[in-house]
């Protein structure tokens, strides 16, 4: 993200034009082309030919976006009543301005125009994952309805506002932008700058099949010189060995962008910090290529990318890590944690930017989907996060918010460490502050009065406040980025004092006295 300053928005403006402008422009050129444009209009053949290329490679995409992006989505197995109850008020205790509250759900209709069918429709879809009505949740449904009369202490309309649609991701028409080719060109050669980066770093690329990598595009380089195979089918990593005797390896989980090149610095100071006679810390950086502006196969289930990522642990010894990710990695969190598999690996967790705490308020997916651009980091997210195929296909219909929610009492039974941003754009990080920090869930003892929590089990949630920066930016500010890395390290430190193994893969094979 950038700063909120003239110049980043002209920045970011400019080259949204520029990016936006190369479909147009090729097409219309091709256009001309063909009703025979006299030769002294016409530009240098190779130019000729990146235009005819853009052009095909336009309308491949819009058939793509048509057709594959729009498909309906696969929701999860309904929740029985009483769980569907238990969620319910679990969302209603933690909201303080329900007016408030719906109407950002219904994109800023006054409470007064939303009649109750409306509000049923999105009852509907939050909790019974359905859009078409059923008479026999129709007495649930009114529960549901009664209970936030009464928290607005107003009573709903009859009927349907025919002109009144809340916001429901999973069921509204996905919205993406075309990139161009040229932007593809550009996320190659990001591509290749981190794999040289990390290989430098001591980091070995762990590539899937080739056959399933000509479902990746663009292309990429490291999958044909690498030599290290990936032992799941879908999901490709970087891999650094663990030979530290006294800490524990690390889970790294990124967020929406460009992959694993804005981590670079993070996963390279690491290195320094840990690099001696102590021996290195282990890190898995799993790649999520749906939401790495990328064009690819659809974001996979809870229970296979915790499936696959349990072997990719077990592949390489690491029986215990410390779980660290930021933004969208945070959905990948919650279902690693949830998972009876792999909760028992997870030692303790780093949480960056999280967009699953507080979920059920309309703060992410409408900052994500609805909200109209004004700021320089806005644009950024809009343009290059909320429009690209695989953002917009993933939080549209891979995307489901009761399976991505992270509670409070989710964190009570290890460390955990949630870094939030003052300036976020996504996430509304005082209401999560608040929430963290709040005892209300019957598992505190003690607060230390600085952003620290002690549950009964001596576990401790600690939460920073990073003032003055944006969603992202712990990784771009240095002096933040060395406390972010500082933090890591001490949950890896910890699990020597509570004699915790956390590799066998022959390279760090230990007990601890």
């Amino acid at each position: 993200m950038r700063d909120n300053s003239l110049y980043d928005y002209l920045f970011v403006r400019f080259w949204i034009i520029v990016l936006s402008s190369i479909a147009p422009l090729s097409i219309s050129y091709c256009v001309l082309v063909l009703f025979g444009v006299p030769d002294s209009y016409r530009v240098p053949h190779i130019l000729e030919i990146w235009a005819i290329a853009e052009t095909t490679f336009y309308f491949f995409t819009l058939v793509f976006r048509a057709h594959y992006i729009q498909s309906p989505a696969i929701h999860p197995p309904l929740l029985s009543r009483e769980k569907r109850l238990e969620l319910f008020n679990l969302c209603e205790q933690s909201i303080s301005n329900y007016k408030q509250y719906i109407s950002k759900w219904f994109r800023d209709t006054p409470i007064t125009e939303i009649h109750k069918e409306n509000m049923k429709d999105f009852l509907r879809w939050a909790f019974l994952n359905n859009a078409a009505p059923d008479s026999k949740y129709d007495e649930e449904l009114e529960e549901y309805v009664t209970v936030l009369e009464g928290k607005l202490n107003l009573k709903f309309p009859p009927g349907r506002a025919e002109n009144v649609k809340p916001l429901r991701l999973t069921v509204d028409k996905v919205i993406a932008l075309h990139r161009s080719l040229l932007w593809y060109m550009c996320i190659h050669v990001v591509d290749v700058i981190t794999f040289f980066s990390l290989l430098s770093h001591g980091f070995d690329f762990h590539h899937s099949s080739p056959m399933r990598s000509l479902a990746v595009f663009p292309p990429r380089l490291q999958t044909l010189v690498s030599a290290h195979r990936s032992p799941v089918k879908n999901l490709t990593y970087y891999h650094r060995p663990h030979t530290a005797r006294n800490k524990l390896p690390l889970l790294l989980i990124h967020g929406i962008g460009v992959g694993l090149y804005p981590y670079i610095d993070f996963l390279a100071e690491l290195n320094q910090k840990t690099h001696g006679t102590e021996g290195d810390i282990g890190i898995i950086a799993v790649e999520i290529l749906q939401v790495s502006s990328r064009i690819t196969e659809p974001v996979l289930t809870k229970e296979d990318i915790c499936h696959q990522i349990r072997a990719i642990l077990s592949h390489h010894g690491f029986e215990m890590v410390v779980l660290v990710t930021h933004s969208y990695g945070s959905v990948i969190a919650t279902h690693l944690l949830h998972n009876p598999a792999v909760t028992n690996c997870i030692s303790s967790v780093v949480v960056v930017d999280p967009i699953t705490i507080q979920l059920h308020h309309p703060d992410v997916a409408y900052n994500f989907t609805f909200r109209k651009p004004k700021s320089a980091n806005e644009w950024l997210l809009w343009y290059f996060g909320s429009m690209d195929i695989g953002v917009a296909h993933t939080l549209g219909r891979r995307f489901f918010w009761s399976e991505n929610i992270l509670w409070k009492q989710d964190l009570c039974d290890r460390h955990a460490t949630i870094f939030l941003a003052e300036k976020d754009n996504i996430v509304h990080t005082e209401q999560v502050r608040a929430y963290l920090l709040n005892h209300s869930t019957g598992h505190e003892i003690a607060d230390h009065g600085d952003g620290k929590i002690i549950f009964h089990d001596q576990k401790i949630l600690k939460v920073i406040w990073c003032e003055n920066l944006h969603h992202g930016h712990v990784f771009d500010a240095k002096i933040w980025r060395k406390r972010l890395v500082n933090e890591v390290l001490e949950h890896s430190a910890q699990f020597y004092h509570n004699g915790v193994s956390g590799c066998t893969n022959g390279t760090a094979n230990f007990v601890l006295p």
